[in-house]
């Protein structure tokens, strides 16, 4: 009879451990879905932020073919040609 106490107490531990076990596991869970979803906007920030860099250069080229003035035609076609070029760029990234 005195065992069946000691039995008793051994499976409450081990029903409280388990549930202990339960807690961490859904913790560990959740903090993984959170560092997903953190990572995640990191990357579509970081995204942003290129596509922001990419058409600022673009725009500083189209600036510089801009100013430039050239009386021969050769050299104004070919200005004409990278205008466009960029320009397409431009419209590409939105």
């Amino acid at each position: 009879m005195i065992q069946a106490p000691i039995r008793y107490s051994v499976y409450m531990a081990r029903g409280w451990e388990s549930k202990s076990v339960e807690e961490q596991v859904e913790e560990r869970a959740e903090q993984r879905e959170e560092a997903a979803k953190a990572a995640s906007k990191h990357v579509v920030r970081a995204a942003g932020a290129e596509q922001a860099r990419a058409r600022q250069i673009l725009e500083l080229k189209r600036e510089r073919i801009l100013s430039e003035k050239t009386s021969h035609p050769v050299r104004r076609s070919a200005l004409q040609s990278a205008l466009s070029e960029i320009e397409a760029e431009l419209q590409s990234l939105g």
